[in-house]
């Protein structure tokens, strides 16, 4: 961000929060929240606690617009320009809360990803006991459009229950159901497999592949349940086009720009649309000293020393074979053989013996 004006500005009044309808102007918060710097909420508390300065003139309230060529500072430090919109798969694994904090001191999906990523939020939520795809973004304004029932985006499933159903119980569903005074829409279900003991009145082993579009708070769960089946595994399959495929647990593979383009048209600002066909970097492992993630500088650093990350090949590749060292052609079978006898020198002859019997 380059210099612009002498005085941060005023909020502009209120119904004008569209920052491309106000020349690209956008709060203070949301600003420093794209650079990477924290979360809106932290970034509040840093403005409270006098560290965020614009064009000079330290910040005393987030109700403060930026403009694309002011000066943003934290703690005396240019903060540098945000990056594209950029989205990532992630497949969680079991046993990790989707939250940058937890109160409960469990380990959450922010702390296991590769700290050669950016700041980056979910795109919804998977709870402890499920796994499977999580998209991440850098981009809140982006998150925010993806969560909402509007965005028609289909999430995929597949739920393994304890319990008895068939398929036109299943069928019920595509009405909607009300579970505990909430109202969940249309979900479709399809039974995938029974696997039944030997008491065929006992509970049962069923695979239920579900689709949703709404993504209410553990509404797989609560609505599976209310028909009968307690679900004991969870698994993501897809968030609208983005499928999980062949991503191993805790993998995080970046999505390219090309696709980002193609898929999200109209739901990203034109200015943070990315370009070009290749993603920036890939993430990069490392241990940090405080544990957390640094803002970036203004060269685009974060100041931490990265690791490149080593190769780890599949189990059953083959290991590259030790080739010898070349010696010439091969030579003929007997070749070396007869050369050795013509190279013999011949016999001399020795003295004659008469004939016997003379």
């Amino acid at each position: 961000m380059s210099l612009h004006s002498k005085d941060p500005r005023p909020a502009e009044p209120p119904g004008q929060d569209d920052d491309d309808a106000n020349g690209g102007h956008e709060r203070v918060a949301k600003a420093l929240a794209r650079a990477g710097v924290a979360s809106r909420r932290e970034v509040e508390r840093l403005i409270a606690a006098g560290r965020v300065a614009l064009n000079g003139a330290v910040l005393t309230t987030p109700a403060v617009k930026v403009a694309p060529g002011d000066v943003l500072t934290l703690d005396g430090r240019t903060v540098g320009q945000a990056e594209p919109t950029r989205l990532w798969r992630y497949h969680k694994p079991v046993g990790l809360v989707t939250t940058h904090k937890d109160p409960a001191g469990r380990p959450t999906v922010f702390e296991a990803l590769p700290h050669g990523l950016p700041r980056v939020i979910s795109i919804g939520r998977l709870d402890l006991a499920s796994e499977g795809l999580l998209l991440l973004t850098n981009d809140g304004g982006l998150a925010r459009n993806l969560e909402l029932p509007t965005s028609g985006w289909v999430r995929r499933y597949r739920a393994r229950a304890r319990g008895r159903t068939d398929q036109a119980r299943l069928d019920k569903l595509k009405d909607g159901v009300t579970v505990e005074g909430v109202r969940y829409g249309p979900i479709e279900a399809r039974l995938d497999k029974v696997k039944q003991g030997a008491d065929e009145r006992a509970p049962a082993n069923v695979w239920v592949s579900i689709a949703i579009s709404e993504g209410k708070n553990r509404e797989v769960r609560r609505v599976l349940e209310s028909i009968g089946l307690q679900v004991n595994r969870l698994i993501r399959m897809s968030y609208g086009p983005f499928q999980l495929g062949t991503l191993a647990a805790g993998q995080v593979e970046e999505i390219g720009p090309r696709v980002i383009r193609e898929q999200l048209v109209g739901l990203i600002a034109p200015r943070n649309m990315p370009t070009g066909d290749r993603v920036l970097a890939p993430a990069a492992v490392h241990k940090p000293s405080s544990g957390k993630r640094r803002a970036p500088l203004a060269d685009g650093t974060s100041g931490d020393v990265l690791e490149p990350v080593k190769l780890v090949r599949k189990p059953g590749w083959a290991k590259p074979k030790i080739k010898a060292p070349y010696r010439g052609p091969p030579k003929a079978k007997g070749a070396a053989k007869k050369t050795a006898i013509h190279a013999r020198p011949p016999a001399k002859p020795g003295p004659r013996r008469p004939p016997k019997g003379r």
